[in-house]
């Protein structure tokens, strides 16, 4: 197979589900709607946890010492969040998802925007923050086989049926994201002829781990956490290991 096979097999199961989640949504009432939410969002914490426990990872333990990873994380985070803030990134993401929402339905008002965006904003960062993206990405590019990204998919278009069935054509949209994140990785696998070492794909997994949780406290409409002005954090992490290794 030739490198991008597997994203492009991930945005057509994100559009089939979407799809999909789209029809059995209008014939769900808006409580059970809200239920399939609660749901992912439960789920989407599990994830969460789960890759957040990256940072008790042994190979970057071993490279930059047992207590450095927890302020490697908590480094990444402040520093990109302040960064991705200052560039209002989250708001650039709403202004984009609003913009398709006007070219791509014919719904209007307050709520169907609302709706729309939430559903873009979210399913871009749920498809496109996990190990599986950065990882399955690099190795489709380097020629190593889209098995990764092919099983992402599968896990997506399953998702993407969930989050359309509450928030609509926003989570098609997500398509766009899709393409451009691991298109991007991608590119770079062709480039740099090796995968990320694994104590700074450890750190990256953990941050993305966390901001999972984010998106989960947003599904759960707990608190409307700001993930992509956190999205930064995802590239500070990597070079963080690389400045404690050497303190180290």
């Amino acid at each position: 197979m030739f490198p991008g096979i597997g994203t492009i097999v991930n945005v057509v199961t994100v559009l089939l589900g979407a799809t999909v989640g789209v029809l059995l949504g209008n014939r769900l009432p808006v409580r059970t709607r809200d239920l399939v939410t609660d749901a992912l969002g439960l789920v989407t914490l599990l994830i969460a946890a789960t890759a957040a426990m990256a940072v008790l990872d042994g190979d970057l333990a071993n490279k930059v010492g047992d207590s450095a990873p927890m302020l490697i994380v908590l480094g990444a985070l402040l520093i990109g969040g302040i960064g991705g803030s200052l560039l209002r990134l989250e708001q650039r993401v709403e202004t984009f998802g609003g913009w398709l929402q006007v070219r791509l339905t014919r719904e209007s008002g307050s709520v169907e925007r609302h709706r729309f965006v939430e559903g873009f904003v979210v399913s871009s960062l749920v498809f496109c923050t996990g190990p599986l993206t950065i990882l399955g990405s690099l190795d489709d590019g380097l020629g190593n086989g889209a098995d990764q990204l092919l099983l992402k998919a599968a896990l997506d278009g399953f998702a993407a049926v969930a989050f359309a069935a509450s928030f609509g054509w926003g989570v098609a949209a997500s398509a766009l994201t899709v393409v451009v994140v691991q298109g991007s990785l991608t590119l770079v696998g062709l480039g740099v002829g090796d995968v990320l070492p694994d104590a700074h794909l450890a750190a990256i997994t953990a941050t993305g781990g966390l901001l999972l949780v984010g998106v989960a406290l947003r599904l759960l409409r707990i608190r409307e956490i700001p993930v992509a002005d956190l999205l930064p954090a995802l590239l500070v992490a990597p070079v963080l290991v690389e400045v404690a290794a050497t303190l180290h």
